[in-house]
């Protein structure tokens, strides 16, 4: 059977395997816990992550790895960027794949296909990117992506399997700058959110925003990537969704750090992953091994880490030596 495997159901695994049934395929979604995929099964809903969203009939929920590659000429794999390599190790062989993660690994500072590459080296892969929140996909409202790939049939089978005139898919060659683009926003987001919970107001906002799309294409193109991807639906784009929408978890959570709520508090009254926390401080690490300035970066790791409050990491940012407009 030419199925896609969904890898990951959470919000996004979830939504993107609605889609994909959506788009008329076979599809199959992997969950990981059997007694949460046996309720989603049941329920046809999944109501930790998507609630009120009717999962299609023809999708099956499963929890079994083999199953759900069973027949599989495509894989999304939607497990978040620090748990990627250790959740897909034991699984079978997987057919091209394309990762739906963003991030950068504590644990060797690794971009998500690089680290997918240490356990499957030989792996047709590519990124699958976008200003995109999982509820408005799942929901079938208008939205765009990017597939990134330097595998010529791989973007063009995946826009074929997964795009609908509601979800418009653009194929690029360039996935580092797809994953720069991914990665960083969400830690830009971070700052957005601290900067509007602060009161600090929308010129604030604006111009943290441009002078972060000022970081990632910086660092981008010192990692090999491209002005141009930056520019597109995986750079401004994200960026700008995530920067500015209520839905965005790294903006609410900058959001809630700038009403002066500790990191701790705001975890805890969480059940999803907020990528830019772990993101931050090994995405400023490995610009900063590519000599790569990216003050923004600096800023909301030392938020993070409790050794700044908004005002004074403002102040650091402000008291910056002035340079020329990039």
């Amino acid at each position: 059977m030419d199925r896609i495997a969904v890898i990951g159901a959470g919000a996004w695994g979830t939504a993107l395997a609605i889609q994909a049934a959506r788009a008329g395929g076979a599809v199959s979604l992997w969950a990981r816990d059997p007694t949460r995929t046996a309720e989603m099964a049941r329920r046809r809903e999944n109501a930790a992550h998507l609630p009120g969203i009717a999962l299609p009939e023809g999708l099956a929920i499963t929890a079994d790895p083999a199953e759900a590659l069973d027949g599989a000429t495509l894989a999304l794999l939607v497990v978040p960027a620090q748990h990627l390599a250790a959740t897909l190790a034991p699984f079978p062989p997987l057919p091209p794949s394309l990762v739906a993660a963003k991030g950068v690994t504590t644990n060797g500072l690794l971009f998500p296909l690089e680290s997918l590459a240490r356990i499957r080296p030989a792996l047709v892969t590519g990124i699958l990117s976008g200003p995109n929140f999982a509820a408005e996909v799942a929901a079938g409202l208008p939205a765009a992506a990017v597939v990134a790939s330097t595998d010529a049939a791989l973007r063009e089978a995946a826009i074929a399997r997964l795009g609908t005139p509601g979800f418009r898919l653009y194929g690029q060659d360039d996935p580092v700058g797809a994953q720069v683009g991914g990665a960083a926003k969400n830690v830009i987001a971070i700052a957005a959110g601290a900067v509007m919970g602060a009161g600090l107001g929308e010129n604030a906002r604006a111009a943290l925003v441009t002078r972060g799309l000022s970081e990632i294409g910086r660092l981008a193109e010192a990692l090999g990537g491209r002005a141009d991807t930056v520019a597109g639906l995986s750079g401004l784009g994200d960026l700008l969704l995530t920067c500015t929408g209520p839905g965005s978890r790294n903006f609410s959570l900058g959001f809630a750090l700038g009403q002066g709520q500790t990191l701790a508090d705001i975890l805890a009254a969480r059940n999803s992953v907020t990528e830019g926390v772990a993101t931050a401080p090994a995405l400023l690490a490995r610009a900063q091994s590519a000599g790569v300035d990216m003050p923004i970066t600096a800023a909301v790791c030392e938020l993070l880490a409790g050794r700044h409050d908004v005002p004074s990491a403002v102040r650091e940012l402000l008291g910056r030596p002035r340079r020329s407009a990039e």
